[in-house]
């Protein structure tokens, strides 16, 4: 999944992990691999991160933070950045969405949506 937002670009790919994950006691863990592409003429640093995780039973959890993976990098124009992080959840299904905010080498800060994408097990969603 692709989010396009001028400069902003993210790209999100997820993937469940069984290893650490225990459906008899209602946890599934699952990794989501983040790339952020600066398509500006400037630079920017991440500054906040905002997630809202919803499950299947419709819990709904939301995250706040300073940076990402506990860091606020500078990215570049042209470049990206990549890191991966997890989530656990109650349900074998859910989904995320969120955005971040940054602030340009001009000082103007900005956000940039991550839109929804889905936590699934294998074989769960058709």
């Amino acid at each position: 999944m692709t989010t396009s937002t001028q400069p902003i670009m993210i790209t999100v790919i997820t993937e469940y992990l069984t290893e650490q994950s225990q459906p008899e006691e209602n946890r599934y863990a699952f990794a989501y691999h983040i790339t952020i592409k600066n398509q500006s003429v400037r630079s920017a640093k991440i500054l906040t991160r905002h997630w809202i995780i919803v499950d299947a039973n419709q819990e709904r959890k939301e995250v706040h933070g300073e940076g990402i993976v506990g860091k606020q990098p500078i990215i570049l124009s042209g470049d990206k950045y990549e890191y991966t992080s997890a989530v656990v959840l109650d349900t074998p299904v859910g989904t995320m969405e969120g955005s971040y905010q940054l602030v340009d080498d001009g000082g103007v800060t900005f956000n940039a949506p991550i839109q929804p994408f889905l936590l699934s097990i294998p074989h769960a969603v058709h």
